[in-house]
């Protein structure tokens, strides 16, 4: 299936719902599961620092350090298995990410709270491409301004959700806290960072 326009003003949304199959989604899953350092990032939440409510491990090529949240991450090394999504990914987006940041949701309790990928590494119109795999998950985004637009997205295991061109200029986004009885949930948030020799000369 390909990647279809989900519509909403002022964003450029394509998603597909089965973009990997059954069996890749869960070999997939079980190998970030077992492979990845999971860890527990330290965050800026009013003021404070605190754990974020998730497991995270920041990867991507030596260059693509990020900073969000208050705090500077340099990438882990990129797991093997990896490797053909970014290929596919990179025929799909027409970009080339040198970064994903993974998040493991361990249950309903596990949330990422309302944001904007709007990091000055990423550029005034980063395309981020959100791939889900385990239990799904609502995916919120609401408009910056306050006037009203809102969204919902059932994120199934397997799909593909871009965001691309304006969206993060004026959509914050988030994933709540559900109490229904969910699994396990991995996101993998591909990004393409702007390295130090990319990065535009200050004025």
């Amino acid at each position: 299936m390909p990647l279809t326009s989900v519509p909403l003003p002022d964003a450029d949304l394509a998603f597909d719902p089965t973009w990997l199959d059954a069996a890749q989604a869960d070999a997939l899953f079980a190998a970030l599961l077992a492979q990845v350092p999971w860890e527990t990032h330290r965050i800026r939440m009013f003021g404070r620092t605190v754990d974020s409510p998730r497991l995270s491990c920041w990867i991507g090529d030596p260059e693509a350090s990020y900073r969000y949240s208050g705090t500077r991450f340099e990438p882990r090394p990129w797991p093997q298995v990896l490797a053909p999504l970014r290929v596919r990914l990179r025929e799909a987006a027409s970009i080339d990410f040198n970064s994903v940041l993974a998040n493991l949701y361990r249950d309903g309790r596990d949330r990422m709270g309302w944001h904007s990928d709007d990091e000055p590494e990423l550029g005034p119109r980063p395309t981020i491409a959100s791939i889900s795999l385990g239990a799904p998950r609502r995916f919120l985004l609401k408009r910056r301004d306050g006037s009203g637009e809102r969204l919902a997205l059932e994120l199934p295991h397997g799909s593909l959700l871009l965001m691309r061109g304006e969206t993060q200029r004026h959509y914050r986004h988030a994933l709540p806290p559900t109490a229904r009885p969910v699994g396990a949930r991995i996101n993998l948030t591909f990004r393409a960072i702007r390295t130090r020799q990319q990065a535009p000369a200050p004025p």
